[in-house]
């Protein structure tokens, strides 16, 4: 990953994620939400409180594990932060997501889309701590890689309601078309960098030998 690119994702990353702890800190809960999702909240705090921290948790760590420095010179820091991510940010909030995607404001859409998050946050989670469990290492970046797309899902929510807002749409109009473009552009653009990397590295017949197999097959 490009320095800067990461610059940016990780500064996303940590302002959203210390946003979302200063705003459940320091504010009333469901402040500034529609009236049926604020009562929603209020009625599982324990379960919202769980997710904000949790999702908050895999933000903060997110970034550091896409990092090689931290992998190559501290691996032992990088299994730690990989173990808090995976046990608390993404086993917590990804369970406590699909309790809440039950729950959630906008209708079936909206419930479709957050669950499938939060299936989707916990699948990846599981084959990626299951992969380095087993050795395969490179398969395990992937899969984090993966993750990390989904974890990534809760600043572009944010940063998609603002939007929708400011555009005029109505959030009853908005929320559950951000129920699913919050996370699943980001998992196929993952799928898509790996198959392009997949292409470019797989072996090219030389242009002589290519050329004379397309004669074979004409003459056939």
């Amino acid at each position: 990953m490009k320095t800067l690119g990461w610059l940016s994702i990780a500064f996303l990353s940590f302002a959203i994620a210390i946003l979302a702890i200063a705003i459940y800190t320091l504010q009333p809960m469901g402040a500034n939400l529609p009236e049926a999702m604020r009562l929603s909240f209020l009625s599982h705090k324990s379960i919202v409180y769980t997710h904000i921290f949790a999702s908050a948790t895999a933000l903060l760590l997110g970034p550091l594990q896409l990092l090689p420095i931290l992998r190559y010179h501290f691996p032992c820091i990088h299994r730690l932060a990989g173990r808090v991510y995976l046990g608390i940010g993404v086993l917590f909030g990804g369970l406590s997501g699909l309790y809440m995607a039950a729950h959630a404001y906008g209708g079936i859409v909206s419930k479709a889309g957050f669950t499938g998050l939060a299936l989707m946050w916990l699948y990846t989670g599981l084959r990626a701590f299951l992969s380095i469990r087993q050795g395969r290492v490179a398969e395990h970046r992937q899969w984090v890689l993966r993750n990390f797309s989904l974890t990534f899902a809760a600043v572009m929510l944010r940063l998609y309601l603002p939007a929708a807002g400011l555009s005029g749409i109505p959030f009853d109009q908005s929320y559950p078309v951000i129920a699913w473009i919050c996370w699943a552009p980001n998992l196929i653009f993952v799928e898509l960098v790996f198959n392009r990397r997949r292409a470019s590295s797989a072996p090219r017949m030389p242009r002589r030998l290519d050329s004379e197999r397309f004669g074979a097959s004409e003459q056939v």
